[in-house]
């Protein structure tokens, strides 16, 4: 008679293995689970709530890195690439991103205050919340971004183009807005009190409720702008051109209107 063998385990070895299996999984590192700040910069890489204060990335390629939460304060971004890279809620205060490439970036509810962005392109970038105040942004082109709410007090954006860009409920008292392109944008209920708009295309533009009190759009392009319900007590309007747009009573202004709506 054969000798019979039992394959089973002990009840212990059982035990430890699964204690060892789970050990394993805990210990295993998840793909971009946590930021490693010490990565080096790259294409993609993972720098969540990193502290990069000073820091110089001129050039580099950051295209779809994730940097939202991070302090880049002061730092030196110039000519960088960082389309398609989330920067929501990161610091940049007193960064210098001039020239820098930030196409569809995510910059919602980042802090730009008295950052240097001129040049910059920022086309489709999302900005709704973000804060400008002192910022730099001449000649930097926001073809389509979005500024909803966003607060650029003082900010300038002289010959910037802003076209069809969405810039609901911001607030740019005391902004340069200068020769900027702003035709067919939003700008419902913006506040522009004292905002410099000499020159500034806003042809088509949305400005329903808008505060323009004390602005200056001397020589400014109104063709066909929204002005219903705007409030344009003090504006200047020397020279500017209100063809076929829609005054604050509603009522539409003759095709030669210049300097009011006749």
């Amino acid at each position: 008679m054969g000798v019979r063998t039992d394959s089973r385990k002990p009840a212990s070895w059982r035990h430890t293995a699964v204690a060892v299996a789970a050990l394993a999984l805990l210990f295993t590192p998840f793909h971009k689970a946590s930021a490693d700040c010490t990565d080096p910069p790259a294409r993609g890489v993972f720098w969540r709530g990193c502290d990069l204060r000073q820091v110089d990335l001129r050039g580099v390629d950051l295209r779809g890195a994730t940097l939202n939460r991070a302090d880049l304060s002061g730092a030196d971004l110039r000519d960088a690439d960082l389309s398609g890279a989330d920067l929501g809620l990161a610091r940049l205060d007193g960064a210098r991103l001039d020239g820098a490439v930030m196409l569809d970036t995510r910059l919602v509810s980042a802090s730009l205050h008295e950052a240097s962005a001129a040049g910059t392109l920022l086309d489709g970038a999302r900005l709704d919340r973000a804060v400008l105040t002192g910022a730099n942004l001449t000649g930097a082109s926001l073809r389509a971004a979005t500024l909803s709410r966003a607060t650029a007090e003082g900010a300038d954006f002289g010959a910037a183009v802003l076209e069809e860009a969405n810039l609901e409920r911001a607030r740019f008292t005391d902004a340069n807005l200068e020769a900027a392109n702003l035709a067919r944008a939003n700008l419902t209920k913006t506040v522009l009190t004292n905002a410099r708009l000499i020159d500034a295309d806003l042809a088509g533009a949305r400005l329903d409720g808008a505060d323009l009190s004390f602005a200056d759009l001397s020589r400014a392009n109104l063709t066909r702008a929204v002005l219903t319900s705007a409030r344009l007590r003090g504006v200047r309007l020397d020279g500017a051109r209100l063809g076929n747009a829609t005054w604050t009573d509603r009522r539409r202004c003759r095709p030669d209107s210049v300097g009011g709506c006749d």
